[in-house]
């Protein structure tokens, strides 16, 4: 027993340390933004960037309403205020602190959600469902946005290729979610993907282990994963309604996200630039879903220039509100991320901490 205890130990010890190599890597690659930021402050409202506080709490909360909601009406789990607040934050903190695509929040999402007995499966089901809801959201709004200034004639004549792109952007994005839903729908195609997917598994550890090793996970635990998903598909095929009140979280979700950007403009004397943010942030967010780490800022920058933002402007926007999320981030969610994997039980937990 006292040996087990000691890898607890040095794992979390080596868990904490990894943590704060991120962050300090991240601090690094935005120092410069930083900087930046702080010059361009004497430009800014302070009393009107204050509100980024209150906002920016109540957008994590309304992103883990779109988990907690479904949760609670579906499963009957109850989580207490606190928990909403505490695991919505890590949540956030985890998203920017580890750059890796989305993936790293899913991952700390499922051993957060362990022990309120919800599984991988129901934690991946609901995380692909959040991420759905808002790109969709964020592209209703983008196409939204686009009617405004082409009504406005405030498209310039060369970037008419940005509303093909929000076109083909969200052709994708309806053709992915129906692909997902259908191969989800079935035993026999979620068996089959379970299975390909073991063996680009496989393939790939056998060539980084030059054929030491032919196998990185069983065939089972992956088919059961997926099989949990199946089933969460099916049971909200049976019950669309109960998708109703997440739905109604992400859509609040998403327009807070927009007015982090929004306020910073406002603080900068430019409200009137909302319907370039609404496009910007659409186009940037497919950057930051699919790549680790960097491109959301200069695909979003990048598109309003595009519409005619002056390029001060446009980058002074972007990365503000980049800086202030960061450090806002990090100063609400470094603290309750490091009390989880520490090992410091809530009022709720009945299990130990892995």
């Amino acid at each position: 027993m006292a040996k087990k205890k000691k890898f607890v130990v040095s794992f979390r010890t080596f868990l904490s340390l990894a943590t704060v190599a991120l962050v300090a890597y991240v601090v690094y690659e935005n120092w410069p933004d930083i900087v930046d930021t702080w010059y361009h402050l004497g430009d800014a409202n302070l009393f009107v960037l204050l509100f980024l506080i209150p906002e920016q709490l109540y957008m994590y909360y309304a992103c883990g309403q779109i988990f907690f909601s479904y949760l609670e009406k579906k499963y009957k789990k109850i989580f207490s205020a606190r928990d909403k607040v505490l695991i919505s934050t890590e949540l956030n903190f985890v998203n920017h602190a580890v750059p890796a695509g989305g993936l790293g929040g899913l991952a700390y999402l499922t051993y957060r959600l362990k022990n309120f007995g919800i599984t991988a499966g129901q934690s991946s089901f609901l995380y692909i469902f959040r991420y759905a809801v808002t790109t969709v959201v964020n592209y209703f709004q983008a196409l939204i946005a686009i009617v405004i200034l082409a009504v406005l004639g405030l498209i310039p004549a060369e970037a008419t290729w940005i509303i093909w792109v929000s076109l083909l952007m969200n052709f994708g994005v309806f053709a992915g979610l129906s692909l997902i839903v259908f191969v989800a729908s079935s035993k026999k195609r979620i068996d089959f993907f379970a299975r390909s997917v073991v063996k680009i598994m496989d393939f790939g550890i056998k060539i980084a282990t030059f054929g030491h090793r032919k196998h990185l996970i069983k065939h089972q635990k992956v088919s059961d994963y997926f099989m949990d998903i199946h089933e969460c598909v099916v049971i909200v095929k049976k019950d669309k309604k109960a998708l109703i009140s997440p739905a109604i979280w992400g859509l609040v979700y998403s327009f807070f996200e927009i007015a982090t950007y929004w306020i910073v403009a406002i603080s900068l004397g430019r409200p009137e630039l909302l319907p370039f943010i609404l496009v910007g942030e659409a186009i940037g967010s497919v950057f930051d879903g699919i790549v680790p780490y960097g491109l959301y800022e200069l695909g979003m920058a990048g598109v309003m220039i595009a519409l005619g933002v002056d390029f001060p402007t446009a980058t002074i926007i972007t990365v503000m509100t980049r800086v202030f999320t960061l450090l806002f981030t990090i100063i609400t969610g470094s603290y309750p991320y490091y009390r989880v994997i520490q090992g410091k039980k809530d009022d709720h937990d009945d299990t130990e901490t892995a």
